[in-house]
């Protein structure tokens, strides 16, 4: 658990104090648990979940997807995919449009990495 939510934290940029102050508890109280000299009680546990938007099983270790249970859909998965359609505005998406789509976030995604010293991710 201590390393889920240092790891947790730091993927957010986020303090001791930032994550404190967002949980409504002590700084000292959140160094605790991620030091190992404090454990959360089950709602703030739920709560520290909340705000990582993750799961409780994720920062226990009893999973190591970190978005268990929400649902997540692999977009490259669904060019192959009979179940499911993809539509923007109530049309369907076409294979080429979901491509197009896929190209526009990597591209994206890479330019930012670049750029990373100057521009916020978003």
């Amino acid at each position: 658990m201590l390393e889920r939510l240092s790891e947790l934290r730091k993927k957010q940029k986020w303090s001791l104090q930032d994550t404190a102050d967002q949980l409504g508890i002590a700084k000292s109280t959140y160094a605790g648990y991620e030091t190992g000299y404090r454990e959360p009680s089950l709602q703030s546990l739920s709560k520290i979940a909340d705000l990582f938007d993750t799961s409780v099983d994720y920062i226990l270790g009893r999973t190591n997807d970190s978005q268990q249970g929400k649902g997540v859909i692999e977009i490259t998965e669904l060019l192959n995919s009979t179940d499911y359609l993809i539509s923007i505005d109530e049309e369907s998406l076409s294979a080429n449009e979901i491509i197009d789509f896929i190209a526009f976030v990597r591209s994206k995604r890479e330019l930012i990495e670049k750029l990373s010293p100057t521009i916020k991710k978003e």
